[in-house]
């Protein structure tokens, strides 16, 4: 436990300390604003049934943080260390592969998170200026979140594995996207192939990234979707070992 707290301190001072992490938050936080403009001018428009949460990720600056950003986060964890000549240091200390991709991806969701946090606000600063305190809803918000890092953690375990397989930054972040444009693209397979059987509509419905995000952004947590997520993220991190310790082989 000892190596892997100094693994993951390691990987979290690449990003406090350095200059990419902070564009990335300022980035973030220009998105995450831009969308609470949005929200507030829906709000000053017409009335709304549903969850202030569920406005959020209707704006398209939502899916953008999601899709572009996390490959951003990820891109360095590896190919950084193979450009720089310090990945071979590393992988001959006394640590071993396991608890490399461990601290790198548990790193990389921690900083996601950090990102996300100023979401956490946004309903609180509607519900003090509004003096309407149904706009606080603690499950929508607490299912919001947990949507979000379930997301996260797939997304950042996709880009571990990119940034695994090559020394280019660029490379690791393209491929990384690919990846997570596939899985969002998923979501819409359903209307681009009308299911024709009762197993399609399943199917469609599992994989539904925007489905599932309604979901808990109404503050329903579908244990499924979360084995879902789950399974995928412990999916990509295996095969980012593979990686990793593909390097014996060589």
């Amino acid at each position: 436990m000892r190596v892997y707290i100094t693994l993951l301190r390691r990987e979290l001072a690449g990003f406090f300390f350095s200059m990419t992490g902070y564009v990335l938050m300022a980035a973030t936080l220009l998105l995450l604003g831009v969308s609470f403009s949005l929200l507030l001018e829906s709000l000053n428009a017409d009335a709304v049934d549903v969850p202030i949460t569920e406005l959020f990720y209707r704006t398209q600056f939502f899916w953008l943080i999601l899709l572009v950003v996390s490959p951003l986060i990820t891109m360095r964890t590896f190919a950084l260390e193979k450009h720089t000549g310090t990945y071979e240091t590393l992988m001959t200390t006394p640590v071993s592969d396991a608890q490399v991709v461990l601290a790198k991806f548990s790193a990389v969701l921690v900083f996601y998170l950090v990102l996300w946090s100023p979401l956490l606000a946004y309903p609180w600063l509607l519900s003090r200026f509004t003096g309407d305190a149904s706009l606080l809803n603690p499950g929508a918000l607490g299912g919001t979140y947990l949507g979000i890092a379930l997301f996260g953690a797939v997304f950042m375990a996709m880009g571990c594995f990119a940034s695994a397989l090559t020394r280019s930054q660029i490379v690791a972040a393209m491929i990384g996207l690919a990846l997570g444009m596939a899985l969002f693209l998923g979501s819409f397979l359903g209307s681009v192939h009308p299911p024709r059987a009762d197993w399609q509509t399943q199917f469609y419905r599992h994989i539904s990234m925007v489905d599932h995000l309604q979901d808990f952004c109404r503050g329903i947590v579908d244990t499924r979707a979360v084995a879902y997520y789950l399974g995928l993220t412990a999916f990509f991190l295996f095969l980012t070992l593979k990686s990793v310790e593909s390097r014996r082989w060589k």
